[in-house]
C-alpha cells in the first residue's frame, strides 16, 4: 500500500472530484490517485523533455526519469515538436545506461534457472 497524504482542497475542485467520482463509479480517494498519478506523469515529461530540447540530458536518459519506453517518449517529443538530437555520444551514453539495466536483470535470471 502507499503513503498517506494530506492535503486541502478548494471547493470547486472538490466538487469537481465528487462530480467526476459519480460519472465513473469510483471512490474519491481513487479518483485522486488517478488524477494526481496522470500530472505527475505529464510534469515528468514536460521536464524531461525540457532538459532533452536544451541539450542538458539524451532522449534515453528523459525516457528512463519519466519510466516510459524510449520510443514512447520519442513519439511524445515528435508530437510536441521538439526535434530529434541525437549524437554518437548520446547512443553510446545510452547503450552504457543500457547495459547496467540488462546485466543485474540477466544474472538475477541466470541464478533462477540452477
Amino acid at each position: 500500500m502507499g503513503a498517506t497524504i494530506t492535503t486541502r482542497v478548494p471547493d470547486d475542485i472538490k466538487k469537481k472530484i465528487e462530480n467526476i467520482s459519480r460519472i465513473e463509479h469510483l471512490d474519491k480517494s481513487t479518483v485522486v490517485r488517478r488524477l494526481l498519478s496522470k500530472a505527475v506523469k505529464e510534469w515528468l515529461i514536460k521536464n524531461a523533455l525540457e532538459q532533452y530540447r536544451d541539450g542538458k540530458i539524451t532522449i534515453g536518459k528523459a525516457a528512463n526519469m519519466v519510466g516510459i519506453p524510449l520510443r514512447e517518449m520519442i513519439a511524445i517529443a515528435a508530437k510536441k515538436g521538439i526535434p530529434f538530437q541525437y549524437s554518437l555520444d548520446d547512443l553510446q551514453e545510452d547503450f552504457r545506461a543500457a547495459q547496467k539495466e540488462i546485466k543485474p536483470s540477466f544474472h538475477n535470471h541466470l541464478s533462477c534457472k540452477h
